[in-house]
């Protein structure tokens, strides 16, 4: 098994990465449930960012809805902040393949136009099907076609990841 990279560290880069290019008065960070969520939570205190955190959940915008259906962990999307004109960082844990990101933006412009829409993942691991890239990311990686990383949260809030074998 490969050795699992550092949640904590890497979301310590990662707020190191972006600070620099935030404005803590004007960005606003919107997490993709749920991973993505605690991540934003984090970095905004991190960042002293003044906008609250938005989430979305991508699951009516995802272009597999009609093989996959709704999911029982289906969260609603909560924006509660003004989206136009607004400069939006979309927060997540993995970026793959780029549907999830897609699917975000989707729903994001059902709130409003924003000025500028930025990515930020704690890693990225490749085997894009569409054209995504993080503006913002703290590792690249390889895994093999039937691994993947999960995100998971100790009660303490604590980060880590879990790899799992499909």
């Amino acid at each position: 098994m490969p050795t699992l990279p550092d949640a904590e560290t890497l979301l310590a880069e990662l707020a190191a990465v972006m600070r620099p290019s935030v404005d803590p008065t004007k960005t606003a960070l919107v997490g993709i449930h749920t991973g993505g969520v605690w991540i934003a939570e984090r970095l905004r205190t991190m960042l002293g960012l003044i906008q609250p955190v938005g989430a979305i959940d991508v699951s009516f915008y995802r272009d597999d809805y009609s093989q996959r259906g709704l999911s029982a962990n289906t969260k609603a999307s909560q924006i509660p902040f003004e989206v136009e004109g607004a400069h939006i960082v979309i927060v997540d844990d993995v970026l793959n393949t780029g549907r999830t990101i897609r699917a975000a933006i989707n729903e994001l412009f059902d709130y409003g136009r924003p000025a500028k829409v930025d990515l930020a993942v704690l890693i990225d691991r490749g085997g894009r099907e569409l054209p995504m890239a993080a503006t913002y990311f703290a590792q690249a990686t390889s895994l093999a076609a039937g691994q993947s990383l999960a995100l998971e949260r100790a009660v303490a809030g604590a980060l880590s990841f879990r790899l799992v074998e499909k």
